[in-house]
């Protein structure tokens, strides 16, 4: 998840190390917390991949801000033009800026639209592929939220159905339908509003005023 998180971001622009952490905890805050120990590693793994890369600062002009004067031939110009855009290379310095590779877009649009992992934190997950899924088509869209009703709709069959030896283990059970109920009525509104329709509370509303 946290691989989607760092393409996702690098998607809008390059960014440090400590720029992608300080968006990883605005954005994804509520999620969880993005530490440098698990940050670091990350961006490790994905430049080996060839999913990110790393971009140098452009270099200085020259002194005294004076252009590079045109050299008349076209393999003074091509030198000359070199000097003048950013460098792509590896760098020792510890303060980094990457950005997203060609490998990076693909492998971020084949993780947004994967399903879980076995284990995966299902809350954690959808909300994280949630706050990028504007990168997604119409039809991939909807296909993530019905599949997190889907699952939600599962829980809550399962919730109405447990037995409760005790009153604090009902107690879990019951807040826990209330909360899957509630997170379903809000799934069950992105998809109408995906769909361009009026949600059930909508159309309740409308029913009423009609009768």
């Amino acid at each position: 998840m946290l691989e989607l998180a760092i393409l996702g971001l690098l998607k809008e622009l390059p960014l440090h190390g400590y720029e992608l952490k300080k968006r990883l905890n605005d954005t994804l805050g509520h999620v969880w917390g993005v530490s440098y120990g698990s940050l670091y590693p990350a961006l490790a793994r994905l430049e080996r991949m060839g999913a990110i890369e790393v971009v140098d600062p452009p270099a200085p002009a020259p002194a005294g801000g004076i252009p590079i004067p045109a050299t008349g031939s076209i393999a003074g110009e091509a030198a000359a033009a070199r000097l003048r855009r950013p460098t792509l290379r590896r760098s020792g310095r510890t303060r980094k800026a990457y950005r997203i590779a060609a490998a990076g877009q693909a492998l971020f649009n084949e993780l947004l639209r994967a399903n879980p992992n076995p284990g995966t934190d299902e809350n954690r997950a959808f909300a994280l592929k949630l706050a990028f899924c504007r990168h997604l088509d119409p039809p991939a869209r909807l296909e993530l939220l019905q599949r997190r009703r889907a699952q939600l709709a599962d829980k809550l069959a399962r919730g109405r159905q447990a037995l409760a030896s005790d009153r604090y283990t009902r107690a879990l059970i019951e807040h826990e339908t209330t909360t899957a109920e509630r997170d379903l009525e809000w799934v069950d509104s992105l998809i109408a509003a995906e769909r361009g329709t009026p949600d059930a509370g909508d159309s309740m509303t409308l029913q009423g005023r009609t009768q």
